[in-house]
């Protein structure tokens, strides 16, 4: 990458060029790649030295090409250029969490419920406190744990079991889930879906005027089923207003790819992902509970109860769509 202000890129990009690139160790051999790609940043100067030998003036003339014929202009350069890099690599180990809530008649079959308990972490002298992201997913799964355990001491146990999930390593790629769907404790052709909560307690500037909403990601693309439930559990019970902007294959956000769910969806296993959109918060030390709203949050915990209930005490599984389905 090439830039006329060096030193300020340098200094505004310190805390992401310095930051390490982390893999998931699962034992093979495509985990234990070199990390992200090396990206280094150099001068205009040193670039300018770079092109010598390919015969262009300098970027200055690169940059006017390009603006005169509006489309990119590749070349391949005839300069050598030596980087030494010195890496090191250091060995972590982290947990997922799991409590695990045995159903009845149809034990053997699993609704797994997902949030991540991993946030930014501290950087200096700041501490990310991760209050929307995702300590409310975090803690709906204890009021769901709570609701469920309750409810089987009541008489009223689940028919399907139910495994509830805070997973780890969301932040550095999704690597708490991946290494769950690589190492299923349970097997996955038992697993009947994932409902996943991942910021449930703020607003977005969109729905500022209007708690009363949550987006859903998900809930169609593998089982129409679970897309109906779903909104036959808001209708019956909490009367959310259900955003699908972000369920749009053509949304530039892909948040469909973006949390823990997505493993889970690349085992063919139908999820939801239950979330609030982002905020000024987002990824800032200021993402505190002082700014979660507690009422909302529970209304949306709420759906995730209804739907979970269906999905375990209902007769039938919930099928795949029909291209989906391999039984088909």
């Amino acid at each position: 990458m090439v830039t006329s202000q060096m030193e300020e890129n340098i200094r505004n990009f310190k805390h992401y060029i310095e930051k390490p690139s982390m893999k998931l160790d699962i034992g093979g051999e495509e985990e234990h790649g070199e990390g992200q790609m090396p990206v280094f940043y150099i001068s205009v100067d040193m670039a300018n030295a770079m092109l010598t030998n390919a015969k262009r003036k300098d970027v200055q003339d690169l940059k006017d090409r390009i603006a005169k014929r509006k489309k990119p202009y590749s070349f391949e350069s005839k300069t050598d250029v030596m980087v030494s890099v010195k890496k090191t690599t250091d060995r972590l180990t982290s947990e997922n969490v799991l409590a695990f809530i045995e159903g009845g008649d149809k034990k053997d079959e699993i609704v797994v419920l997902t949030a991540h308990y991993d946030h930014i972490g501290i950087d200096g002298d700041e501490v990310f406190n991760g209050a929307d992201d995702d300590a409310s997913g975090t803690t709906a799964l204890l009021e769901l744990a709570e609701a469920f355990m309750q409810a089987k001491k009541d008489g009223h146990g689940p028919r399907r079991s139910i495994l509830i999930m805070p997973v780890a390593g969301e932040e550095k790629g999704l690597l708490g889930s991946k290494y769950y769907t690589e190492n299923p404790v349970y097997p996955l052709e038992n697993t009947v879906a994932d409902l996943n909560i991942d910021m449930i307690g703020r607003l977005d500037e969109k729905h500022a005027d209007n708690p009363n909403y949550v987006y859903l990601i998900g809930s169609d693309k593998l089982s129409n089923e679970l897309h109906r439930i779903s909104e036959e559990a808001n209708s019956t019970y909490t009367n959310l207003e259900l955003d699908y902007t972000y369920n749009d294959p053509n949304d530039p956000n892909r948040f469909y790819y973006r949390s823990d769910h997505y493993n889970f969806a690349k085992k063919n296993i139908p999820i939801i992902f239950y979330f609030n959109g982002t905020h000024e918060d987002y990824h800032k030390a200021t993402d505190t509970v002082d700014k979660i709203d507690f009422e909302k949050m529970e209304k949306i915990t709420r759906l995730v109860f209804y739907t979970c209930w269906e999905l375990v005490n209902r007769e039938e599984r919930i099928q795949l769509n029909e291209e989906l389905n391999p039984k088909n």
